[in-house]
């Protein structure tokens, strides 16, 4: 007997994220407009205005862009991980046949792109370390897109870039945690690994309230981001502890989810667009582009997201190892590649954590911008003009 799944939560997150996406384009204009205005100066300054406390224990006083980009993202990254163990215990990904298609798709999402990358900034010291920039697919603007063109896609190909970007975002999660953090303090590790097994504890015992895990999770946070591990991973590890069950029931996991969706989407999100997307066009910005770290990442996006997301979906299907969902054609399967390559607000999240430079930073911004509005346009056309073919 197949199992009940509370699909309730799954449509909350489709509408709150496709939404989300058309907000985060106005956020992306706002945050052009200030940093190519007067405002630039003054915005910067607002960015790096110190805000908490600190003692001789305790140390919480960071610039506001710290508190956006460490604070604000570990509460996105929560989000994801309650997502992730959802479709994992009940969802897309709850079995092996049904994983295997958005899993293969998102292996082949995240190695091409990199490999294109790495072919033009191998030999580059100070590039080579945005690997990790192309690999990643911004949900909330994909989804945006595709949410554009209502019943004239297949609700499976919906189902499919969502669980294909939750695997996308998984495996982001892995590299952020693995190459992209600094010295490790093990002490404080410690500290936070002391508390996530005690979580694991209270969901044993059967503990479901929600500030219990809440308040351990801010605890790990502060754990976490002393011990050179980025923060945000704080929000991941805390959201695998949380209890869910794989029927109908709302479990503790599916109500924080349903309590963050709309807050990440349309606050969390856009503050982070528009904290982190100001950037100032100055003449010949456009020759950034082709340079080697312009062409990795435009390329990888562009071209290596759909590429590869399509030539391991379309090998997975002719092993028969996975199937297409139904309703779903290759030229689908092609639009979502291209959508896939949407990567703004996760691309633009590791690049800052690639490069220290202000102007590298800015740099890879710009490349980031151009590929996911080319990757957008490109994804709508090629499933709209698919959509009239096929009537």
């Amino acid at each position: 007997m197949a199992k009940l799944i509370n699909l309730k939560v799954f449509r909350n997150f489709f509408s709150s994220s496709s939404s989300g996406g058309i907000l985060l384009l106005l956020c992306v204009v706002i945050s052009l407009t200030i940093a190519n205005t007067g405002l630039a100066d003054n915005f910067e300054n607002l960015l790096q205005t110190g805000l908490g406390f600190e003692t001789t224990v305790i140390h919480l006083r960071y610039p506001l862009i710290t508190w956006i980009n460490d604070g604000l993202m570990a509460i996105f990254f929560l989000l994801v991980g309650l997502e992730i163990k959802r479709e994992i215990v009940e969802g897309e990904l709850s079995t092996a046949r049904q994983a295997a298609l958005p899993v293969l798709a998102a292996i082949g999402g995240v190695i091409v792109p990199a490999l294109i990358y790495s072919i033009f900034n191998h030999n580059e010291a100070r590039t080579a370390a945005g690997w990790g920039i192309p690999m990643a697919t911004d949900i909330a603007f994909a989804l945006g897109i595709l949410s554009l063109l209502g019943n004239k896609v297949p609700i499976g190909l919906k189902i499919f870039l969502a669980a294909l970007a939750i695997v996308d975002d998984l495996m982001a999660i892995l590299v952020i945690a693995i190459f992209y953090s600094g010295e490790l303090h093990w002490i404080y590790l410690g500290y936070a690994a002391a508390i996530i097994a005690l979580l694991i504890i209270f969901n044993r015992l059967g503990v479901k309230s929600l500030w219990m895990y809440l308040i351990s999770g801010a605890v790990i946070w502060y754990f976490i981001h002393h011990s050179g591990v980025h923060a945000t991973i704080a929000g991941v590890l805390t959201a695998l502890t949380l209890p869910t069950t794989p029927d109908a029931t709302e479990s503790p996991l599916e109500k924080l989810e349903h309590l963050l969706s709309n807050p990440v989407n349309f606050i969390i999100m856009p503050i982070f667009a528009i904290a982190n997307t100001n950037i100032t066009f100055e003449s010949g910005m456009t020759q950034s582009l082709f340079s080697n770290l312009g062409l990795g990442i435009v390329l990888g996006l562009f071209l290596g997201k759909p590429v590869g997301i399509f030539a391991m979906s379309w090998l997975s299907v002719k092993l028969k190892v996975a199937q297409l969902p139904e309703g779903v054609r290759w030229p689908h399967v092609l639009g979502l590649g291209l959508l896939g390559g949407i990567g703004f607000t996760m691309s633009i999240f590791i690049a800052l954590l690639s490069f220290d430079k202000p102007w590298l930073q800015a740099e890879a911004k710009f490349a980031i911008l151009t590929a996911s509005i080319l990757a957008g346009i490109a994804g709508y056309v090629t499933l709209a003009s698919y959509n009239k073919r096929s009537k």
